[in-house]
């Protein structure tokens, strides 16, 4: 019996461990929610957005680009732990537009248009999530780019200087 009883705790211990590991939710993007950077409302610029969740704190880091939060991602300092990245899932974005408020997929799980004639919502060259390769490819037919996962977008994607002269297209 005793053994049974230790057993059923530890049992209710390591389920209690993984719960707590267990990565937070995506947080609903409202008109409240201000891009990381820069501060101004993330709502209010097109294209696909991001957001970090970081030990400790009770909402996410937003980010107005995808760029930004991966430019973040590549910076060496942190304010916390991560425990969850999520991106706009642009395979179901109503539009450039209109990217969603609720269709987050976790960032590790994406795929990565990098180095698309695009402009994100801060005018910068976006790089662009999708939920599966065959959205991406139709991205790429018209805008450019390469595939990639998080892991391996170049930091020059991200971190590198932006050619003001360039023209970037903005997708409809």
């Amino acid at each position: 019996m005793k053994r049974l009883i230790a057993l059923s705790l530890l049992a209710l211990v390591a389920c209690n461990e993984e719960e707590a590991k267990a990565p937070p939710p995506p947080a609903e993007l409202t008109e409240q929610a201000l891009s990381y950077f820069c501060q101004m409302n993330v709502a209010e610029h097109d294209g696909p957005k991001g957001q970090i969740h970081l030990e400790g704190f009770p909402a996410p880091l937003f980010f107005a680009q995808v760029r930004d939060m991966v430019a973040y991602l590549k910076s060496p300092e942190r304010e916390a732990e991560i425990t969850a990245i999520y991106v706009s899932n642009m395979s179901v974005a109503q539009s450039w537009a209109d990217p969603g408020t609720g269709n987050w997929i976790a960032a590790e799980d994406a795929i990565y248009v990098v180095g698309a004639n695009v402009a994100g919502g801060m005018g910068a060259p976006e790089i662009v999530p999708f939920a599966d390769d065959d959205s991406a490819a139709v991205f790429i037919a018209q805008y450019g780019g390469e595939t990639h996962r998080l892991d391996t977008i170049p930091d020059d994607a991200a971190l590198g200087a932006v050619d003001l002269n360039k023209t970037l297209e903005t997708p409809s």
